[in-house]
């Protein structure tokens, strides 16, 4: 069963350079990828710079995603909030959200979504990890050990198919090699930047599988819509389950 992901950091469907709010243009830059699942970061509800928007049931629903869900990071002092957001063709049947905040810091969790997948003629269990880390180097590696050591990922077989994909904000590259990989993960052979959408340098976004499941090319999607659409790229990411 090939399967197709994208992860993207919609910044609120707020452009990067021109800051205006086109929901219409994330829209278009993730149809383009035909997603099988999609892990959005920084999506709005309710908020009033998206003129109210819930931003997850509004792109789920131009997308054709029928199953999704979204939990909040951050409340906004004017009303509304924004968080991660997972959106599926397949039946999506249980989902929480993982508070890794570190006291102090600004709030940041990783969504949980628990899929069922056909393969063949039989039904597969995948679990998909939506994740947005830290600014800072120390906070994101205690984030993820956090994550780790907890409960859900805590108690999955490891061959259990789980991805595990969002803005790792991993400036120095360090979180794939000293803590994912060791963990049993298996991520892309070469970092992809994909910060800021219009001249990318810096490879914020990430992909990382383990157990039943392959993954394939990881590349950012280049196309002249998504260098404005927001001030991330999206990373789109072949799968084999």
């Amino acid at each position: 069963m090939r399967l197709v992901l994208v992860t993207y950091n919609v910044h609120k469907c707020i452009g990067g350079l021109d800051r205006r709010y086109r929901p219409e243009r994330v829209c278009a830059t993730i149809a383009h990828y035909k997603p099988d699942f999609l892990l959005l970061q920084e999506v709005d509800d309710g908020a009033k710079r998206s003129q109210g928007h819930r931003q997850v049931d509004l792109l789920g629903e131009a997308l054709g995603l029928g199953h999704r869900t979204w939990f909040p990071n951050h409340f906004l002092r004017s009303g509304g909030a924004y968080g991660n957001a997972i959106l599926s063709r397949f039946p999506l049947t249980e989902t929480r959200n993982i508070d890794v905040t570190v006291a102090g810091r600004k709030a940041r969790s990783i969504l949980h979504g628990r899929f069922r997948v056909p393969v063949g003629r039989h039904l597969r269990t995948v679990h998909v990890f939506n994740l947005h880390l830290g600014l800072r180097e120390a906070d994101r590696r205690s984030q993820l050990v956090r994550f780790m050591d907890e409960h859900p990922f805590a108690g999955l077989h490891q061959r259990t198919p789980i991805v595990v994909g969002g803005d790792f904000n991993d400036v120095w590259g360090t979180l794939g090699p000293e803590l994912l990989l060791p963990a049993g993960f298996r991520g892309p052979l070469a970092r992809r930047p994909t910060f800021p959408a219009f001249a990318p340098v810096r490879a914020l976004d990430g992909v990382y599988v383990r157990g039943d499941v392959v993954l394939g090319e990881v590349l950012p999607g280049k196309t002249a819509l998504a260098r404005s659409a927001s001030d991330h790229l999206p990373l789109v990411a072949e799968l084999e389950l």
